[in-house]
């Protein structure tokens, strides 16, 4: 299905308070990255605008922490159903601003969706705890929301990743500031619309459009008590050090260098599409898109079977757009600095035709470089677009002294049909997520998704279980009513 792109632009509005109204600074354009042309406009957040949103979060804050879980997750259930409602409108809206395809844009959504319905189960899960710990006396766990959170969210998933956070933050008692992307921002006033119909009480859901200023005022205001960020390695690591400067929790997530280890004992019906698809699904505009093949030994009909896959593919229809014009010449230039530093190109996208009638987009196709030096910028530098490098590696030893050196440590995956060989990758893999014959392995719920090394900064990871103590406090309490007759040092 094409892409139904706004032909009038939309006003993007904050959300506080439970309405939608104008910042009060600078105005910035929203382009879409299919066609280039302007689709909606916003005006950034001030410190003034940020003070007052932070002030209604956290006068609404203190009456949510009060209500039951239970009550809260009704609202989430709305929430859900009016999202399924909904899924095609926002889809394409999302996709028009991101430059994803229809289906990408609803699979995304989608994925959000179940964490959403992770959230919904928290009403039937133990957050707690009682024992009785001596005679006469208790001990029990309690879980208390921070206050006001804040979340930072990148372009290329406009719902999905915003989808991680606000449904458990909110479920568990918070007042949640959201800062999208100013290149995407238009999902959240669907986002917006849709809680506020689902009957979350004004207040607790306060959105903040803007760049760089607004994100620093957000974190450095002293009654948002935790902040979670979702981008590039060098914002992560910034967002993490200013937060937690400032005494807050803070977990930023940032970019990634995704090796897949290819050998010849693979499946060829898995590894062409798995791979393929990794490193060309959303344009490659995804921490988990691989990157770098490490191939081992004879593996030249496997990489065969990418190529032709790679190729099939038609701009507009089976692969989206670029986010930015800059950024589609950021990668046209590496693919030429890489083929001067001896790349053989397998597959060239620097001039596939754009889709018909859509010149002015943002449109560049899968490439291929082959015999890239483990250390060259190809090997090493995270270029966020339908790129893959191979490096040719003797054995799979080889290949994973490779892969542990990458900085980053966000996903790899092995493609093979041996179980020991999958399991040497997955004990020796630096890396937070792992997949066996998977291109893209991003875990289901309720298994966590979070990286490791230089692709987070802070601890624990933003959904499952472990992102429950980060959006929270545990309050322990100890009890006694009564003295008891034959009581001990512990009673």
């Amino acid at each position: 299905m094409s892409v139904k792109i706004p032909t009038t632009p939309i006003p993007c509005q904050n959300f506080v308070a439970g309405k939608f109204q104008t910042g009060s600074g600078p105005a910035m354009d929203i382009v879409s990255p299919y066609n280039g042309q302007i689709i909606g406009g916003l005006h950034a957040s001030t410190t003034k605008d940020i003070d007052l949103a932070v002030k209604e979060a956290h006068e609404a804050q203190k009456a949510w922490a009060d209500v039951p879980l239970k009550e809260r997750t009704k609202i989430m259930f709305n929430f859900r159903q009016i999202l399924m409602r909904d899924l095609d409108e926002i889809a394409h809206l999302k996709s028009s601003e991101s430059g994803k395809t229809f289906a990408e844009g609803k699979a995304g959504l989608m994925k959000g969706i179940e964490v959403l319905e992770y959230a919904l189960s928290l009403q039937n899960m133990d957050l707690g705890g009682k024992m009785e710990v001596s005679r006469g006396v208790t001990c029990e766990y309690r879980r208390e929301p921070l206050g006001v959170v804040a979340n930072i969210t990148p372009f290329n998933f406009p719902a999905m990743v915003p989808m991680w956070t606000i449904p458990i933050a909110l479920t568990l008692g918070n007042a949640y500031i959201w800062k999208p992307s100013e290149k995407t921002p238009l999902t959240s006033m669907k986002i917006a619309a849709a809680l506020q119909e689902a009957g979350l009480p004004d207040g607790l859901l306060q959105i903040l459009h803007g760049g760089k200023d607004t994100v620093e005022a957000i974190i450095d205001h002293p009654q948002v008590k935790a902040v979670g960020f979702v981008g590039s390695t060098k914002v992560a690591q910034h967002v993490y050090q200013r937060g937690t400067a400032l005494g807050k929790r803070v977990l930023a997530l940032g970019g990634a260098k995704n090796h897949i280890v290819l050998l010849p004992d693979a499946n060829p019906e898995l590894t062409g599409p798995g791979i393929s698809d990794s490193f060309t699904g959303c344009a490659g505009q995804r921490c988990m898109a691989a990157a770098v093949v490490l191939a081992v030994g004879d593996v030249d009909h496997h990489i065969q079977k990418i190529i032709q896959r790679a190729q099939s593919l038609v701009l507009g229809k089976d692969m989206g757009a670029i986010i930015t014009k800059s950024q589609v010449q950021f990668l046209k230039d590496a693919i030429t600095r890489a083929e001067k530093e001896g790349a053989k190109i397998l597959l060239d996208g620097r001039n596939s035709p754009a889709p018909a009638g859509l010149d002015q987009g943002h449109w560049i196709g899968p490439t291929i470089l082959d015999n890239i030096a483990p250390n060259s910028e190809a090997a090493t530098l995270e270029y966020f677009g339908p790129v893959l490098s191979i490096i040719r590696c003797r054995d799979i030893t080889h290949a994973m002294q490779i892969e542990n050196s990458n900085p980053y440590g966000n996903a790899c995956s092995v493609f093979t049909s041996s179980g020991s060989l999958a399991e040497k990758v997955i004990r020796q893999a630096s890396t937070g997520m792992v997949g066996v014959n998977v291109g893209v392995p991003v875990p289901r719920e309720p298994f966590s998704f979070g990286g490791v090394n230089a692709s987070k900064f802070g601890h624990g990871d933003i959904t499952g279980e472990q992102s429950l103590d980060f959006w929270s406090n545990t309050k322990k309490v100890t009890m006694k009513w009564e003295k008891q007759e034959d009581s001990n040092w512990m009673s």
